[in-house]
């Protein structure tokens, strides 16, 4: 019987350039829930949806002309 899908094993990466004065996490740019798993800061860390587009996806370029 499945119970839903499981966690991944791997934090996830955050900015430690924003981390480093949080009180919050202490620094760290992640926090553990209460169930034992990792998640960004809300204090420190952007929220995923918005900014700069993830890496591996190119800007758009005008064609040379």
């Amino acid at each position: 019987m499945a119970y839903g899908a499981h966690h991944s094993p791997i934090p996830p990466h955050p900015d430690l350039s924003l981390a480093r004065d949080c009180d919050h996490c202490l620094g760290w740019g992640t926090v553990i829930t209460r169930d034992g798993q990792h998640e960004l800061c809300d204090t420190c860390q952007p929220d995923p949806g918005g900014g700069d587009p993830p890496f591996g996806v190119p800007a758009h370029r005008p064609f040379p002309g």
